[in-house]
């Protein structure tokens, strides 16, 4: 230690060139999958039709398939060889081959169409109901709406209590609480865009008002009172198919004709085969309802903003209203 001499480390020299690692094998890898995708993609894109490039892009649009432009099936771009068949022996045949497959592809596409619609119909059942649970101003009317899922849509039908009706006696004006109850059905409907149908039904009391004005012109008007209430709620117009009067020609209980509940006010959320059927001017198969019923009518005089309808000389079977105007279809044979 007095010497401080310096102390020197020997070591062995490396032998043989050595490497860096393998990592930059990982990234080559992925670099050389990714431009084979790209080249692969370009590849596709230059050999489809214009028709399979509308349908890609309306897949990626709407995977599900809900919008009328999506499309719901796999997308064929004709990647697998098939044997050409002999046109000179099936020229025939050929032609009715391809007409019956395009007429099983649209049955197909119809009926998963339908499923997609049915789904989409119960979770807004599901969500009006979670809508009256969790509001307690709501819940105490549940026993006087119910839903139901027919083959025309989801039928909502809010009906008159014993004691609480939802229109004043004899007229169209609408008690706070059934305003309340049709503000919120509009703010969960309204994210649908199925358009929907609104009817007003009376039970079989005879109306004892003067003149023409019976139960259904009542009934005609206290449907078209729901519907200002729904637009008031910000539902859209233009979204409502049509507003119906049925008067007690269809009630919810048959054996009492009497029954409060016979009175009420249906909204029907209409599938796209009913809507279609509505604009072609058809009846929808459930529209007048084998279990549908009807709205408010009493024994006292219209009172209140009840709309002095004139129906003329025939008692019509359905009141329509159309762009504000009321129409009257003649009574089926």
């Amino acid at each position: 230690m007095d010497n401080n001499q310096p102390i020197i480390v020997k070591r062995g020299a490396k032998r043989g060139g050595g490497h860096h690692g393998g990592a930059w094998k990982i990234a080559f890898a992925d670099f050389m999958t990714a431009m084979m995708a790209f080249f692969l993609v370009m590849w596709l894109m230059s050999s489809a039709t214009p028709e399979q490039k509308r349908a890609i892009s309306g897949y990626f649009q709407d995977p599900i398939g809900f919008t009328e432009s999506a499309s719901p099936h796999v997308i064929d771009l004709g990647g697998t060889p098939t044997p050409s068949p002999d046109r000179t022996l099936n020229a025939d045949v050929e032609p009715a081959m391809q007409q019956s497959e395009s007429s099983l592809d649209a049955e197909q596409a119809q009926t998963f169409a339908e499923q997609l619609e049915n789904q989409r119909l119960e979770l807004l059942l599901q969500e009006l109901q979670n809508k009256i649970e969790e509001d307690p101003d709501l819940t105490r009317y549940m026993d006087q709406i119910l839903f139901e899922i027919t083959q025309d849509g989801l039928r909502i039908q809010i009906m008159d209590a014993e004691n609480r009706p939802m229109f004043d006696l004899g007229s169209a004006r609408l008690q706070p609480y059934f305003e309340d109850i049709l503000l919120a059905m509009a703010d969960v409907i309204q994210t649908m865009p199925n358009k929907i149908s609104i009817s007003g039904h009376t039970d079989a009391k005879p109306y004892a008002g003067q003149g023409d004005f019976g139960n259904w012109e009542l009934s005609a008007s206290r449907a078209n009172a729901a519907r200002r209430a729904l637009v008031a709620g910000r539902y859209p117009e233009e979204q409502i198919a049509r507003v119906v009067g049925y008067a007690s020609s269809a009630l919810f209980d048959r054996e009492d004709p009497f029954n409060p509940v016979n009175r009420r006010i249906d909204i029907l959320v209409l599938t796209k085969k009913a809507q279609r059927s509505i604009e072609q001017g058809q009846q929808p198969s459930m529209e007048a309802g084998e279990d549908a019923g009807a709205a408010g009518t009493s024994a006292e005089p219209a009172t209140g903003d009840a709309e002095p309808l004139q129906p003329g000389a025939v008692r019509e079977r359905l009141n329509i209203f159309e762009d504000g105007v009321l129409k009257f279809d003649e009574p089926e044979s």
